[in-house]
């Protein structure tokens, strides 16, 4: 039996195996400290001798004070009386013999009883040499090995065995009810499920349940979590393993422990079987010519044989997950196999919303959080992300002893995600400070005459992280699947703002554009080569996204088209650039009253958003911050809280209008 299927013993079986494990320990002890008391005595004789040389022994047989001998092959024992505290005392002694032929004849002269005696060194000679050094070693050896095995019982046997995790509904605690924002994921593996609980209802009309289910999403989307939730509602056996845990480096484990893992799911059947990280196990076979990795092919062979070799009737389901689906193996990807692929994206804005609603369970969360605009400003978050802002905002409200989680908290949390901690003491000269200003200004300014530009939401010359100086916020209304190309030139000029304020104002210059520079960049070099947005190169697609290893191994480039062309791609690129950098600098121009004025504002307050923000670039322009504040949908699950009671260093009448400058 298996580590895993012991793990699934009942609690009177581990009890009762515990009280044996350490008798036995405590047993060998017993039996060691025996052992060295026995060696002791035998190699001791169980006798107290005194050393003497043997002149002094001579000495001693001369001045008849020896009274028994005992000679042995290499030692000369006996009594003699010796001085002890200033008398004569009857003393054992012990003397190294010497090669002497009269010492017999001297002791016959005195009258001496003595005695020979066989003395043998198979203690000495044959235990010391061989028996204790083999011993030691065995035992040693039994140690090492029983370790190698995983730290279980299995020993040196176990290298072959499965390192599943056995679950069942009461270890994982995690249902449906605790996954969001993935409604068509859930819905499928419901099926699943539902099949697993009721299999007669599939049976009757000659259904059969895909043998296996494979989740596919970028990092961080749930989809651990998503098998868990199956776990959870289906209440059947539940084996888990990774990827990695497969491959060794010793060629076979990895395939016999897939063996032992499918065998161990058909004696639990009906169950389910998922493997996490499957890339790490199911990479295509012959991706690269140069290199290979028997152990890993092995693995996988196995597990392509395995899946085939049971029937999905017996109610055995295998999940994977996987954030690499364009490196798995065709053989592994085909009907049969994995017949059906769950696609888990990352959430859209009502799912972010949704995802902030399980994860503010339990949380004392202020009655102003609106969640709905932490959702639209976290456009790309996945739930891992979204968790993490949450326990961010949680451990902020606590370190600024408020009772609650206000919506500064959120935001500010969020602020650290995107482009991380607040950088106050990073000195900058008042002249850099007036420059980020006209910059920020630029942006907001510019974005606020477009028509195709989302809502201002906030502008900022706070430095945060590594490389931010200042940022201005945008909140999008609605999620963009598609973009037009009025759209992506508008975001161009709108990124180009900054430094457009920048020459306005002082007539040059500076460094502080190079993000910007590099995403107007990618974005117009996108228009031209990706999209086919382009006038004079046409709709052509110039960039290969990439290849998989269902293409040719060996087409190593990513771009195709000759040195003309590439030229041609080059002017088209600059063209949009400078002309977007002109309407930029155009719009400012018509407006440097305003964005004079706006930039002394920011100077004095660092941050501009809500009714300050609307002054300068109107209501319809800037995100409706107090009517989202005004009424929020309640939180359901939230623990109710304590008076948010402002430190005495905040203002009560600035909220919403500034983030808290402490941390």
């Amino acid at each position: 039996m298996s580590d895993q299927q012991n793990n699934r013993d009942d609690s009177s079986k581990k009890s009762a195996g515990s009280p044996q494990r350490k008798f036995n320990f405590s047993l060998w002890y017993l039996v060691a400290v025996l052992l060295a008391l026995f060696i002791a005595q035998a190699y001791m004789g169980g006798t107290s001798y005194q050393k003497l040389s043997y002149s002094r022994f001579k000495e001693l047989l001369t001045e008849d004070q020896v009274k028994r001998v005992i000679i042995t092959q290499e030692h000369i024992r006996g009594e003699a009386m010796m001085d002890s505290a200033g008398t004569k005392v009857l003393t054992s002694f012990e003397a190294v013999r010497v090669d002497d032929p009269d010492l017999v004849k001297q002791l016959e002269e005195k009258s001496i009883n003595f005695e020979g005696k066989f003395e043998s060194d198979w203690l000495k000679g044959f235990f010391f040499a061989w028996v204790l050094p083999l011993g030691i070693i065995i035992l040693l050896w039994s140690f090492l090995i029983r370790r190698m095995g995983g730290g279980g019982t299995g020993g040196l046997m176990s290298f072959g065995k499965s390192r599943a995790k056995v679950y069942v509904e009461s270890a994982t605690k995690i249902n449906f009810k605790d996954v969001a924002g993935i409604d068509e994921a859930v819905e499928e593996l419901k099926e699943v499920v539902d099949y697993l609980k009721h299999p007669a209802k599939f049976r009757a009309l000659g259904a059969q349940i895909p043998k296996g289910v494979i989740l596919v999403g970028p990092p961080g989307t749930g989809k651990t979590l998503l098998a868990k939730a199956v776990a959870g509602e289906a209440n059947v056996p539940f084996f888990s393993i990774s990827g990695s845990d497969f491959v060794e480096m010793f060629v076979g484990v990895g395939a016999a422990r897939v063996r032992d893992l499918f065998s161990q799911a058909q004696t639990k059947a009906p169950c389910i079987v998922f493997i996490d990280e499957l890339d790490a196990l199911g990479k295509a076979r012959g991706a690269s010519p140069w290199a290979s990795h028997d152990e890993r092919e092995q693995t996988l062979n196995a597990l392509l044989v395995e899946m085939d070799g049971f029937e999905s009737s017996k109610g055995v389901i295998i999940m994977a997950a996987t954030n690499r689906p364009e490196i798995l193996d065709m053989a592994l990807m085909r009907p049969g196999r994995f017949d059906r692929q769950v696609v888990v994206d990352p959430p859209n804005i009502d799912g972010r919303e949704a995802i902030l609603r399980v994860h503010c369970r339990g949380k004392k969360v202020a009655k102003e959080v609106n969640l709905r605009v932490i959702a639209a400003r976290t456009p790309g978050f996945a739930g891992a992300d979204l968790a993490n802002a949450i326990n961010e905002a949680a451990l902020l409200s606590a370190r600024r002893g408020k009772k609650e989680i206000g919506m500064r908290e959120m935001e500010e949390a969020v602020d650290r995600e995107m482009t991380g901690m607040e950088r106050r003491s990073r000195v900058m000269t008042p002249e850099t400070k007036e420059k980020i200003a006209y910059h920020e200004c630029g942006h907001a300014l510019v974005g606020a005459k477009l028509p195709d530009t989302d809502p201002i939401h906030r502008v900022s010359i706070i430095p945060r992280g590594t490389a931010t100086l200042g940022h201005t916020l945008y909140l999008p209304t609605e999620e963009q699947l598609l973009i037009t190309k009025q759209q992506i030139i508008d975001k161009i000029k709108v990124a180009l703002g900054g430094r457009a304020a920048e020459e306005i104002i002082y007539g040059e210059i500076s460094s502080g554009a190079y993000s910007d520079l590099q995403s107007v960049t990618a974005m117009a070099r996108a228009m031209v080569m990706d999209y086919g947005m382009s006038e004079n190169l046409g709709q052509v697609v110039y960039r290969r996204r990439g290849h998989t290893p269902r293409d040719n191994p060996f087409q190593m480039a990513d771009d195709y088209y000759g040195e003309k062309t590439a030229e041609a791609i080059d002017q088209e690129v600059r063209g949009i650039i400078d002309a977007c950098y002109v309407e930029a600098k155009d719009i400012l121009t018509q407006h440097v009253d305003v964005l004079k004025s706006m930039t002394a504002e920011l100077l004095k307050v660092e941050i501009l958003e809500g009714d300050a923000l609307a002054e300068y670039l109107g209501k319809d322009r800037i995100t409706d911050y107090s009517q989202h504040l005004a009424d929020p949908e309640p939180i359901e699950g939230t623990e109710p809280g304590g008076d948010d009671t402002p430190a005495d260093d905040e203002n009560p009448d600035d909220l919403g209008h500034k983030i808290d400058r402490e941390g």
